[in-house]
């Protein structure tokens, strides 16, 4: 019996990675009924990632209530996997964009203290690891506030205590960590980030992503002046300065106080959650591998799911294809080893359309009877 391993990532806007696996299943369900299919939810550390982890790996939701970027209370879930003691988290649960109207967003004024409180009670339940994807937040202010929900201590010159977010950076004189949660420091944490900045300087945190979450020029000048700061007295307390390491700039900084003061390590998503879901074992003895995004181009090769899927379907010798809402064609992608990269949607069509679910559902249904009739039932 053929077998067919569907591992895509979703398609932003539109469809669940478990959407695309089930449309593409009744696509060649419609060709070939006896045929074993294996459906895989995959995310790449970013939106989707708690959703695709624990229904992979059998796992519940864990619903908390924190704080959101603005200290509003929200309630929001995590994902929790008894057999492995692992904790699968987004950052964007507690302090994404999202959480926020445009007329909301600042970075002086927003926290990552939510991530804190969801980090801490994965711990109370008895975490020994965390994954830990930080991408899509609406803060800059370099893990301050998830360090304190965490009981570490910031003060001023005066030694009077000050809130973690970004305005705040710029004041913060020394810290302390005797009040932080003991046992995190025998946690494992892996930290799903696929982009390479610094924490500061004209490829920082402030530069680079702070526009997009509310900041004017004057804004940026102050908050990488106030990454500076906190990098200046961190690096002193470690004697060792993590503030040039890639990936400390990502999530506002976030990744340097993951980095710096709670030992993670700074991962590419899909590396780590390809190993944590064991894939090696999933695609053994399969035929072809199916993976996607909504848009593939020259970004899909650095890191994002589909080029994780393909370098397992390359080291396995298993062809892997590739589909996905649009593609925009580079040198890179055209030189690629996936065996065909299949746009779903025709050119003509609008994309309102394009991004409908129903019609997004039928488009790849349409597709995997196709590649059905190629790679299945012809050889």
């Amino acid at each position: 019996m053929k077998k067919i391993v569907i591992a895509s990532d979703s398609f932003k806007g539109s469809l669940s990675s478990q959407e695309v696996a089930d449309a593409f299943e009744k696509g060649v369900r419609d060709i070939i009924e006896e045929c074993n299919i294996v459906k895989v939810p995959i995310a790449d550390g970013g939106e989707g990632s708690v959703d695709a982890l624990t229904i992979s790996l059998k796992g519940e939701y864990v619903y908390v209530e924190v704080n959101d970027p603005l200290g509003r209370r929200i309630k929001t879930k995590y994902g929790f996997i008894e057999s492995k003691k692992t904790a699968i988290i987004e950052a964007s649960a507690a302090c994404g964009l999202t959480l926020l109207n445009e007329n909301e967003r600042n970075p002086m004024k927003t926290t990552t203290f939510g991530v804190g409180e969801i980090i801490k009670d994965a711990i109370n339940r008895g975490s020994k690891k965390l994954i830990i994807g930080i991408g899509g937040t609406s803060t800059n202010d370099a893990g301050t506030g998830m360090l304190q929900a965490l009981g570490y201590n910031f003060y001023n010159t005066k030694g009077e205590l000050l809130n973690g977010n970004g305005e705040n950076l710029c004041n913060i004189s020394y810290f302390s960590d005797n009040k932080s949660n003991k046992p995190l420091k025998e946690i494992e944490i892996l930290v799903a980030c696929d982009v390479t900045n610094p924490l500061y300087g004209e490829n920082g945190a402030a530069y680079i992503y702070a526009p997009q979450k509310g900041a004017d020029k004057e804004m940026i000048k102050t908050l990488d002046n106030g990454l500076r700061n906190f990098a200046t007295i961190v690096n002193k307390y470690n004697k060792s300065d993590y503030s040039f390491i890639p990936g400390t700039g990502a999530a506002g900084g976030l990744g340097f106080a993951l980095k710096s003061l709670l030992n993670a390590k700074l991962v590419r998503g899909i590396d780590i959650i390809l190993e944590l879901i064991n894939f090696d074992s999933i695609i053994k003895d399969s035929d072809i591998i199916v993976t996607g995004e909504g848009k593939i181009d020259s970004q899909t090769l650095m890191g994002k799911t589909p080029s994780g899927i393909l370098n397992y379907g390359l080291r396995n010798n298993i062809p892997v294809i590739a589909i996905c809402g649009k593609i925009d064609w580079s040198d890179n992608l055209k030189k690629s080893n996936f065996k065909e990269i299949i746009q779903i949607n025709p050119n003509t069509i609008s994309l309102t359309e394009a991004m409908n679910p129903t019609t997004a559902k039928n488009n790849i249904r349409l597709v995997a009877q196709e590649i059905t009739k190629k790679y299945i039932t012809e050889e």
